[in-house]
């Protein structure tokens, strides 16, 4: 690391994204110099510690430690650029001046714009907002756009998915996992079977350490509510996450097997489903 150089962390959950914002950043700021790559938040606060960069792009909504929770444990230790992907409401928080903030995909323009502002305030360092503060409006507009309906919800009955506004995807899953109602992030899932009249949840734990609850609510019906975008039918008894998917070995007669990130179990891909993973 050439300590005349500014440096950089990027943190986002997508390899092909980390990838294209490191091209993106060395043909804006070729002076910058990207010293680390996390996959998660948890990986990005110890990446930082390690490499102490002057900036981190942290993508908002990252499994098990998400972004802005990333960003609180770095405080104001380095410049902060969010990398998010939702709309310009959930991002109303960020136009403080003390924190930045990127859209995916991310445009040269805009991006142009975030480097300048950096490179000013790595210039000529001035007082900085009250980064706890502000982090902790920044998590209150994004709770309030993904999961907070216009109205106080009826309590779920147990074991049901948590309620969630019509127009956006589920976020959340109430399950009984022993003794105890666990809340499960729906990015933690790895994916869901059906199982008769329940629908066995498969996720992880912010370690990594594989997990498994049953709700009662039928599988069709979490589909249903599901981000599309984020997790597909491969069989009729299974859907699941498509970031959670390490890569699809083709079978006979027109299968295939899904193999996972965080499990040793291999998933059925029907012929049906098929045409969904020719790319892959």
């Amino acid at each position: 690391m050439n300590p005349t150089r500014p440096t950089a962390l990027i943190a986002d959950d997508e390899p092909l994204l980390r990838k294209s914002l490191a091209r993106l950043l060395n043909a804006a700021w070729p002076e910058l110099e990207i010293v680390a790559l996390a996959r998660n938040g948890r990986e990005a606060v110890e990446k930082f510690e390690q490499f102490r960069p002057d900036v981190c792009f942290l993508d908002v909504h990252m499994p098990g430690l998400s972004g802005v929770e990333a960003a609180r444990q770095i405080g104001r230790r380095a410049q902060l650029v969010f990398v998010t992907a939702f709309d310009r409401y959930a991002v109303q928080a960020f136009e403080h001046g003390a924190l930045d903030y990127l859209m995916k995909p991310v445009e040269t323009a805009r991006l142009a714009d975030t480097v300048a502002r950096l490179q000013e305030r790595l210039r000529a360092p001035q007082p900085r907002a009250d980064i706890d503060a502000l982090l902790e409006q920044i998590a209150s507009h994004l709770q309030k756009k993904l999961v907070a309906p216009a109205t106080p919800p009826i309590a779920p009955p147990r074991d049901e998915p948590a309620a969630a506004p019509s127009a956006a995807p589920l976020r959340w899953i109430r399950a009984s996992v022993g003794q105890s109602l666990r809340l499960i992030a729906v990015d933690d899932i790895d994916y869901l079977r059906s199982d008769e009249k329940y629908t066995r949840i498969a996720w992880h734990d912010d370690a990594g350490k594989p997990a498994d609850a049953l709700v009662r609510t039928p599988l069709k019906d979490l589909l249903a509510q599901l981000d599309a975008n984020q997790f597909a039918q491969t069989h009729r008894s299974v859907v699941v996450n498509l970031h959670a998917i390490r890569h699809v070995t083709r079978g006979d007669n027109e299968t295939a097997l899904v193999h996972l990130k965080h499990r040793a179990e291999r998933l059925p891909v029907s012929r049906s489903y098929l045409h969904l993973f020719r790319q892959m």
